[in-house]
């Protein structure tokens, strides 16, 4: 029989004290050195798509929490408009710009425009919203545990945006 592997796990000083300082008094300022290593290791790599442009976009609408992601329904069909090419479609990403069968999209704030996307990308926006949801709770003083916990549940969230950027995700993304 093969042994169970366990996961072992160990502070990283320097991460830690970067953690307490931050959170001692919790900003979303991504100037802080804290979130500053997490845009640079993570936010910023797992956001980072083929499509530049829209990739600022995205980034941006999910640190103001302003975007949306649904599901597409399997039979409606897009209407073609000028900018479909930009927007991709049910069988394009509009973020990597791949062919791929594309079962959510996105909005951004207000905007009428939908983006639709491949399940990798999904994964990929959906890991960073986890964490800035996570992130945001902290700041409103929802999340009451000792400063490990809090610590391990962020660690978990930037190894969900790691291996999200990877490629890796479940299939019901």
């Amino acid at each position: 029989a093969l042994p169970i592997c366990r996961e072992s796990k160990e502070i990283d000083a320097v991460l830690f004290a970067e953690f307490q300082v931050w959170k001692e008094s919790p900003t979303l300022d991504r100037s802080c050195p804290f979130l500053e290593r997490i845009y640079q290791e993570d936010v910023g790599p797992c956001l980072d798509f083929a499509k530049r442009e829209l990739s600022e976009l995205v980034q941006s609408a999910v640190e103001k929490n302003l975007l949306t992601v649904e599901p597409v329904a399997s039979q409606s069909l897009p209407l073609v408009k000028a900018s479909a090419v930009e927007c991709g479609g049910p069988k394009k990403c509009a973020l990597s710009g791949v062919s791929r069968t594309c079962k959510h999209r996105i909005k951004l704030g207000d905007s009428g425009n939908y983006y639709y996307i491949s399940p990798s990308c999904r994964a990929r926006i959906t890991a960073v919203c986890n964490f800035f949801t996570y992130i945001r709770y902290i700041q409103q003083g929802l999340v009451r545990q000792d400063a490990e916990l809090i610590f391990w549940e962020v660690m978990r969230l930037r190894k969900e945006m790691s291996l999200a950027k990877l490629g890796f995700y479940t299939h019901d993304a």
